[in-house]
């Protein structure tokens, strides 16, 4: 994956020398600014990671970008040399704005586009010109400005009056000698090499020497390149038989060039027609990083997009491409065009074998006119073996341009393609695949019949005209018009096939289709662009039986609930209901009996009536997309929240209230215990209603602020074993809300300290007892079940929240069992008591005789001994104060008897009338007696 990052700054370059840091030399090249109005994509570098790396490593690549408006300007690509520094570093990459396209054309007339690159820029300018009996109207010259706007209106070309303007052409030398059938003069086509520096040597020569030459034909891309861009200077015309390179095409910048060599880009239709066939609508691509795939693949680029398909992933590489083949197999990439030489290509097949990126799951596409046998060529290069790369490569496709006619058709000079073979075998001599251009012999030999047929053509216009060929000058641009339309409209069949030139002088031809079968290159087909007609031979073989997908299928599934869990809590939540409406309607109907009367049956009837919905909350807590579709699943989402919600506050708030009463009145001091002995029932269901109320506005608000809806949870894709082109994404369904966890927080916080204070009182309370909630115990009971169960389920339930039926079976059966175990408790031993001894009828009987009904349980009893026992503790306290009082008493009096003593001894009164004294005290009280004998004064 390549991380783009656009830093807006000046020209490229390095803020200091290349390569070196604070350290001395560095293994690498230091990051390159990015042009104005552009950026730089680094590949494998996050953003972040490309603001902390100063230095990149050797072999490194960066490729520039620009705004939309924007077109790079010089090397669009550098790489990080062993050197230390960025490969064309003279060369500035600069953004520049584009103008429009318009003006590059004019009808009637020519437009010739000065300092264009691929498209006009800032810095380019147009001159126009008006064809013989045209008159320009506007400017004969318009800039590219800084703006993106052209300097001057695109001007027009019109038609001149009778008799005003001359014709604009050379008219001297009226009458041609000879005509269409004249014969070519050898001296006029002009063939040069392919070295560039020797063509531009022989240009200059033969161009100042004589005689005046009309036709330029060079070979190779190099020469075309240099050659067609300097005609144009000359209104020469140039003719190629052997140049492929794509940006030949460039009609701006080679405007009089024509080559019978198809470009580059000519695969390009046969491959979406293949893509198209196969129904592939996913491309990745990967490139050696030069002018002419780069080209190629633009073109690619344009075409798939027209066709409807989609270049999904595309990687280059200069020299190594083993970091580009990992991120095709890391982009799960599957249909593949490789653009790249022959050496370069056992480098990628190399590592295509390494990351496994071959067999029935991948179809690679190469260029066709590699050797037969070039993945079993020994490389030093790479470390896979022959086997090794014949497995790689086996099953990938090539398309290559057919340079000579498969059908036994005679071409215009009367030869088959056959024909012409043999022939020009025999006059070879040698064998044809040690003669270098053999393949390109077809292609030239048609050239030559294009020439002839078109300086034909244009000797019999110019005719018309009062013109001859041999009129030709290098400033005389009439002619050279009507050589240019003469070729432009050629169309005969020659030995390589039809030939017919496009738009941009490319020629039109057959493309051959070939796979690669057990190792031998077999033909499945061939595509004519001009027709396009696909010839299908239907002998395609594919490793897995048939054509593989584009990319892995994903196939959503969602994860349901389990229907047999689902159906088996359900009925125990019925049969929940049904024994809260038989627990709810036996507390009513025997609401009149003193017992079910002191233990607030309004509020046993909120218990029940909380539980039943509780219990109706496991529903909608099974229902998922098996049953609902996506629009009900939000009210299924409030149907929980809202049963389970309320329920709650019902069910354990009242019996919460309960307990916290009993724990008021008997934990308080004495005299505020006598207080508030009268239990007023409003005070309790005004503490339930508000608990209740609590839950309410709690649950309006949530659902008004951040109301609750379906959310999808994917989980890892998984593969089944019989498809490999499938992948399967769980998914899971939800209900959630923006802010879910602030909300659950809330909820849950709240109902814990209520739960954890519930358990609290009811250890508090555990051995009171009272008259005016005779069931206080059997509450704290059921306190501690439900929240014993409530604290656990309900963080387990967040932990299994992927796990649909764990999760389900965990809630549900809490709120089942919660339900049952208050249920039972509550309202069973009231049954069983009832119904055992018949209390309800006793009840009744009394009640009609006296009016009243006597109060004879076991709660009167424990009262009445409670205050006895209060009573005889009264009494035993005034009696030990009364002790008290003696004791001091009688060390008052020893006191008093020491002083006498020491005054006068004799008058002391005797040790045993004084214990008598006590003991008489004590005798009231129960602890002795006196002798009667010794009660009297006694005096020494």
């Amino acid at each position: 994956m390549w991380a783009s990052v656009t830093l807006l700054g000046g020209d490229d370059g390095c803020s200091s020398p290349p390569g070196v840091g604070k350290g001395g030399q560095e293994p690498g090249c230091e990051i390159i600014h990015p042009p104005r109005d552009g950026g730089i994509r680094y590949r494998g570098l996050t953003p972040e990671e490309v603001q902390s790396v100063r230095f990149l490593p050797f072999d490194y690549e960066i490729e520039y970008v620009c705004r939309p408006d924007r077109e790079i300007v010089g090397p669009k690509v550098r790489k990080c040399q062993r050197n230390g520094t960025w490969t064309a570093m003279g060369h500035p990459s600069r953004c520049l704005r584009t103008c429009p396209k318009m003006h590059l054309s004019l009808e009637n007339g020519q437009a010739v586009a000065r300092a264009m690159e691929r498209v006009p820029v800032e810095g380019t300018w147009m001159e126009y010109s008006c064809n013989a009996g045209f008159h320009l109207v506007g400017s004969a010259r318009s800039n590219c400005t800084k703006l993106g706007r052209w300097s001057t209106p695109k001007p027009v070309c019109e038609r001149n009056r009778e008799g005003a303007e001359g014709d604009g052409g050379n008219t001297e030398g009226k009458g041609v000698d000879g005509g269409p059938q004249q014969p070519l003069d050898p001296r006029r086509p002009l063939l040069l090499q392919c070295d560039p520096g020797q063509a531009t040597k022989y240009l200059y020569e033969l161009l100042y020497n004589d005689p005046i030459k009309i036709i330029l034909m060079p070979g190779c891309s190099s020469v075309s390149t240099l050659v067609a861009e300097a005609a144009r200077m000359w209104n020469l015309i140039v003719l190629s038989y052997g140049s492929s390179s794509p940006a030949l095409s460039n009609r701006q910048r080679f405007p009089t060039f024509f080559r019978t060599h198809p470009s580059a880009t000519l695969h390009n239709p046969t491959r979406v027609q293949l893509f198209k066939k196969w129904g592939w609508t996913k491309i990745a691509t990967i490139q050696q990083t030069t002018e002419v795939f780069t080209s190629t693949l633009d073109d690619l680029d344009q075409r798939v997009k027209e066709a409807g398909l989609e270049i999904t992933f595309r990687q280059s590489f200069f020299s190594d491409p083993a970091a580009p083949v990992r991120n095709l197999k890391r982009q799960d990439a599957r249909i593949i065009v490789g653009l790249f030489y022959e050496t370069e290509a056992r480098k990628v097949f190399c590592e295509v074998y390494k990351e496994k990126l071959y067999g029935k799951k991948y179809v690679w596409f190469l260029i066709g006119w590699y050797a037969d046998n070039w993945f079993r060529i020994k490389d030093p290069a790479i470390n896979c073996t022959e086997a090794e790369m014949a497995e790689a490569v086996e099953g990938h496709v090539t398309t290559e341009i057919v340079m000579l006619n498969p059908e036994n058709t005679r071409s215009i000079s009367n030869m088959t393609s056959q024909e012409f073979i043999e022939k020009l075998q025999k006059r070879l001599g040698k064998n044809p695949e040690e003669t270098g251009g053999f393949q390109e012999a077809p292609l030239a030999y048609d050239a030559i019949w294009a020439l002839a047929l078109a300086l034909n053509k244009t000797s019999a216009e110019l005719v018309k005209k009062g013109l001859r060929l041999e009129d030709f000058n290098y400033n005389n641009k009439n002619i050279t018009d009507e050589i240019y339309r003469a070729l432009n409209s050629s169309a005969f069949e020659g030995v390589s096939g039809h030939v017919v030139f496009d738009a941009s002088g490319s020629r039109m031809a057959w493309t051959l289709i070939e796979q690669l079968q057990g190792g031998v290159y077999k033909k499945i087909g061939y595509y004519d662009s001009t027709k396009d007609n696909l010839s299908w031979y239907n002998n395609d073989k594919w490793i897995g039986g048939a054509p593989p997908a584009d990319y892995t299928k994903v196939i959503t599934t969602f994860r349901f609930l389990s229907q047999k869990l689902f159906i088996s809590v359900s009925v125990l939540a019925s049969l929940g209901i049904l024994l809260a409406i038989i627990c709810l309607a036996f507390n009513i109907y025997n609401g009149h009996v003193r017992y079910i009367q002191n233990s607030q049956p309004y509020l046993n009837n909120m218990t029940a009536v909380g539980c039943t919905l509780a219990l109706a909350a496991v529903f909608p807590l099974g229902l998922d997309g098996y049953h609902i579709g996506p629009g009900l699943f939000p009210f299924v989402c409030q149907a929980r929240l809202w049963l389970l919600g309320l329920g709650f506050s019902l069910a354990y708030g009242s019996m919460f209230t309960k307990i916290w009463w009993v724990h008021t009145v008997f934990t308080k001091k004495e005299e505020k215990k006598e207080k508030r002995k009268t239990l007023e029932p409003w005070k309790l269901y005004a503490t339930v209603g508000l608990l209740v109320g609590l839950d309410v506005v709690t649950l309006f608000i949530w659902q008004i602020v951040d109301p609750l809806h379906r959310t999808i949870e994917e989980f890892t894709k998984e593969e089944p074993k019989t498809d490999t082109d499938v992948s399967i994404l769980p998914q899971l369904e939800h209900c959630s809300s923006t802010k879910m966890n602030t909300w659950l927080g809330i909820f849950y916080g709240f109902k814990g300290l209520l739960l954890l204070l519930g358990i609290f009182l009811a250890y508090e309370t555990k051995s009171v007892s009272t008259e005016k909630i005779n069931d206080h115990r059997a509450v704290g009971m059921a306190i501690y079940n439900v929240a014993v169960l409530c604290l656990i389920t309900a963080p387990v339930t967040m932990i299994l929240s992927s796990q649909q039926d764990a999760a389900f079976a965990f809630a549900s059966l809490a709120v089942v069992f919660s339900s049952y175990i208050t249920l039972v408790v509550l309202f069973v031993p009231k049954m069983r008591r009832l119904i055992t001894r018949g209390e309800w009828q006793s009840e009744q009987q009394d009640t009609m005789k006296t009016g009243s009904s006597t109060n004879n349980n076991e709660e009167e009893k424990s009262r009445l001994l409670e205050k006895e026992n209060r009573e005889l503790e009264k009494i035993i306290a005034e009696k030990e104060e009364r002790v008290s009082e003696l004791r001091q008493q009688l060390q008052d009096r020893q006191q008093l008897r020491s002083r006498r003593r020491s005054s006068n001894p004799s008058r002391e009164p005797s040790l045993p009338l004084v214990r008598c004294l006590v003991s008489e005290q004590a005798d009231k009280l129960g602890r002795g007696n006196c002798d009667g004998s010794r009660v009297h004064l006694l005096y020494k």
